[in-house]
């Protein structure tokens, strides 16, 4: 998985160096900035069309969780915290135990 500073400097070179030498990349879409949406739209294009995969934080959170029994409560209240929508989700869990 890979963020920077910059999404067209920061990320899309290594990106595409690591995809030229055979890794699966992933690229964090919204860990990662740049000067103007033109510019990210054409760095995503640019790194999507060789081969990296694109998601956010969100996506990587949830894939490096894998099992959600691991530890529902703790990363469910992490999330809640940052995605105050989700504050309903887990109140639904909770009040089903």
């Amino acid at each position: 998985m890979i963020a920077g500073v910059v999404t067209d400097v920061c990320v899309a070179f290594p990106t595409l160096s690591a995809l030229e030498a055979g890794y699966d990349v992933f690229v964090v879409t919204d860990a990662s900035g740049t000067f103007n949406a033109a510019v990210r739209q054409a760095a995503w294009t640019r790194m999507a069309n060789a081969g990296a995969q694109l998601l956010n934080w969100f996506a990587v959170v949830c894939e490096l969780q894998r099992d959600w029994r691991n530890d529902i409560e703790g990363l469910g209240n992490l999330l809640a915290n940052h995605i105050p929508a989700y504050r309903n989700l887990m109140t639904s869990y909770m009040a089903r135990k």
